[in-house]
């Protein structure tokens, strides 16, 4: 449930009742029962026996150290990346940062793109995105719509057997911008690095549109949910013409 908070656990007997909570102020309390309570505590970067006091460094009480934009600590010559610097704590940004690191070490120029790293669940079905959510869009006021396949509509999703998974594309209204993809289903975590591509060199929904996907691939969500954005477009009142046929 959202905007929710968890007062307490206890172990109950079964056939026993669970004990009497009193009442709070302003809130509505209820009570459930479950077989299993699945707790998220995060993560605590492993730097406790790291000695870092000896360096002139130290961590918060998450075990994190703190850096620049170029992953240098307090002691210029020292860098750190990874789960010790905190969020985005995966295996891929990590690498990336010890990467950056690297070439600021040694004076090598490198660029990088933080706002498009993309994120990866492997649970049953796959969670990826990359980019901005819905919300974020809302709250800062940019005007959006959105284009959604299902794999339902996918050939290949039919071979599969995966008929629930929908990928979600987020693009600017007046630009047509790709501002965000979601996808949950067989392979998110692969299908979600082309809407990444097309982000990178600012692509719009017209590239999918124009585009041309193998038969039978999961890439072909991103034809369909591109039409199905332009529909929502035209339902708008945008004239069809807005999407010219490009002479290559």
């Amino acid at each position: 449930m959202r905007s929710t908070h968890l007062a307490s656990v206890s172990f109950v007997m079964p056939g026993s009742l669970p004990p009497k909570r009193p009442p709070r102020k302003n809130a509505f309390l209820c009570s459930g029962y479950a077989d299993v309570v699945l707790v998220s505590a995060g993560r605590k970067g492993a730097t406790d026996g790291l000695k870092l006091e000896t360096a002139g460094l130290n961590a918060d009480e998450h075990g994190k150290i703190a850096v620049n934009r170029h992953y240098q600590t307090r002691a210029s010559h020292i860098y750190a990346i990874g789960d010790v610097i905190g969020a985005p704590q995966l295996a891929s940004t990590s690498a990336e940062q010890g990467r950056l690191a690297a070439c600021h070490a040694f004076g090598v120029p490198a660029a990088c793109l933080p706002h498009l790293y993309p994120f990866g669940i492997y649970a049953i079905p796959e969670i990826a995105w990359v980019g901005c959510t819905e919300h974020a869009l809302t709250t800062k006021g940019i005007p959006f719509e959105t284009g959604v396949a299902r794999y339902a509509e996918i050939a290949r999703g039919q071979i599969l057997g995966d008929g629930d998974g929908p990928l979600k594309l987020l693009f600017h209204l007046e630009s047509r911008r790709i501002l965000g993809v979601w996808v949950l289903g067989t392979h998110a975590t692969e299908l979600v690095h082309i809407g990444q591509a097309v982000m990178s060199f600012e692509g719009t929904l017209d590239y999918f549109l124009d585009s041309v996907f193998n038969y039978p691939t999961l890439a072909e969500c991103y034809k369909v949910a591109a039409l199905d954005g332009y529909n929502k477009l035209r339902l708008l009142g945008l004239p069809a013409a807005v999407f010219p046929l490009v002479d290559h």
